[in-house]
């Protein structure tokens, strides 16, 4: 029986993809490598610094990943500033949860600077959750379990209780290897390419009621 909710941020919560790909585009370029918005597809919910040393070592190009890492936020935050807002449906499905007395927590892969960025241009707070993890608070980043265990956990759940919500194939692996169900949100990658996923919707607005009754 459901107990809990589990939400990744990036793509289900608020659209910021296209926002830290080209971020991390105009970061590299700063420093002589070009880069396309595609070579960043494959490394996407899996935090940035898998995000940014993947495509640094697709290109053999030497990086320093702290310094990288952090130029890509200051552009960041320059480039969602007014400009960033939640995806259809968030509020809304949020208070189904709610209603259903569901625990819920953020379970980002994204450094806190990041997932703070995204927060306030939202309009929401890490007390609109129960529990908040970001990717600086697990080792081990998806597509591995570790962070939607410890985000069931500091719920007092079991994975098994959780539905987690994603739109990435990193995500769903590891949702699914934690023991969750998962609600896969097409932003990012096709039905075909999140076929581990239990459930699929365009967005939380179109998430259907079977994904609260099992």
């Amino acid at each position: 029986m459901i107990k809990g909710v589990l939400f990744d941020m990036d793509g289900v919560l608020v659209d910021s993809e296209e926002f830290i790909r080209n971020a991390s585009i105009l970061m590299f370029k700063e420093l002589g490598l070009e880069t396309k918005p595609e070579d960043f597809f494959e490394f996407i919910g899996a935090g940035e610094d898998r995000f940014l040393g993947g495509v640094a070592k697709k290109y053999n190009f030497q990086f320093d990943l702290p310094a990288g890492k952090k130029r890509t936020y200051e552009i960041y935050l320059d480039l969602i500033k007014g400009n960033l807002g939640p995806l259809p449906g968030v509020f809304n499905f949020m208070k189904k949860c709610k209603k259903r007395n569901l625990k819920m927590a953020l379970a980002t892969s994204a450094d806190r600077t990041k997932m703070d960025a995204n927060l306030v241009e939202m309009g929401m707070t890490e007390e609109s959750f129960d529990a908040v993890v970001n990717g600086l608070d697990v080792e081990h980043k998806k597509p591995s379990p570790d962070i939607y265990i410890k985000a069931a956990s500091m719920l007092g759940l079991h994975p098994s209780e959780c539905l987690v919500v994603e739109d990435a194939v990193n995500g769903i692996e590891a949702a699914k290897s934690a023991g969750a169900k998962c609600l896969g949100i097409t932003t990012s990658f096709s039905e075909d390419d999140l076929s581990g996923a239990d459930w699929f919707a365009e967005n939380l607005a179109e998430a259907g009621e079977e994904v609260f009754n099992w």
